[in-house]
């Protein structure tokens, strides 16, 4: 079993994902947090890999940039 930290979140939110959970296969809040939490996470992860641009597409903003005289 992973570590566990403690997060506060309002009322409001808690009783939202409560009500979800008692038609869920998730057994707590926790699990549902959990679950939500890394699954925004890898979407974000992988967004961020997908825009590593490459030594060449660089270049070529950097050129682009110059020619329109934003770059010396």
């Amino acid at each position: 079993m992973a570590d566990k930290v403690k997060v506060d979140i309002r009322k409001d939110i808690y009783d939202r994902i409560a009500k979800r959970v008692e038609v869920t296969e998730f057994e707590t809040v926790g699990e549902y947090v959990d679950y939500v939490l890394e699954e925004v996470l890898s979407q974000v992860e992988e967004e961020e890999e997908e825009q590593v641009y490459s030594k060449e597409d660089e270049d070529k903003v950097k050129e682009k940039l110059r020619s329109l005289g934003y770059l010396d």
